[in-house]
């Protein structure tokens, strides 16, 4: 036992292990109250996941959702970061899509305006979960990747052909590669 001291300078990433518990209480409660959200976890990137016909239903189930993990969070000395609270809604309409905000100031927190893009885990989606803008993203980083090739030789001096191709095929490859199979 030691005596307490300020840890206010950021956390490791073994603090995920430390919170498993508060996971596993948070689950047990959102399922004996009823609340329709899936939770997963991702070392340190924690997702919600409500799946309703309603806005009105989807924030009923995030508002609660939030006030039990903010609740069990401050009840083990953690605080939750409320600057990297987002909040995202798909949709299958082809009109126009217009989902309302999530205030979460009655618990303390901000209120939460829908993003158009949602970029997790290096995936860029949009609200159809269509992959243009990643791909468009990735195809024009490669492209500038190749550009900048020319700076690394030519003919005369610099990188040999062979190199400039093992080059290629080690950065910008799996570049443009990224999430192929999915």
């Amino acid at each position: 036992m030691s005596s307490f001291y300020s840890a206010d300078i950021g956390v490791s990433q073994e603090l995920a292990l430390f919170i498993v518990p508060i996971f596993h209480i948070f689950e047990k409660r959102i399922k004996n109250l009823n609340i329709l959200i899936s939770f997963f976890s991702f070392v340190d990137d924690d997702l919600f996941i409500s799946q309703e016909k309603s806005f009105v239903n989807i924030n009923a189930n995030f508002f609660c959702s939030y006030n039990i993990i903010t609740s069990l969070l401050d009840q083990f000395g953690l605080v939750m970061e409320y600057r990297k609270t987002k909040i995202f809604y798909f949709s299958r309409l082809y009109s126009i899509f217009n989902p309302p905000a999530l205030s979460l100031s009655q618990l303390g927190g901000p209120i939460l305006y829908p993003k158009d893009i949602w970029r997790y885990l290096g995936f860029i989606l949009n609200r159809k979960l269509s992959f243009w803008q990643h791909i468009n993203y990735y195809v024009n980083k490669a492209l500038l990747i190749v550009k900048c090739m020319k700076m690394l030789g030519n003919l005369t001096y610099g990188l040999l052909p062979y190199q400039k191709c093992l080059f290629y095929r080690t950065c910008i490859l799996p570049i443009v590669l990224y999430s192929f199979l999915l």
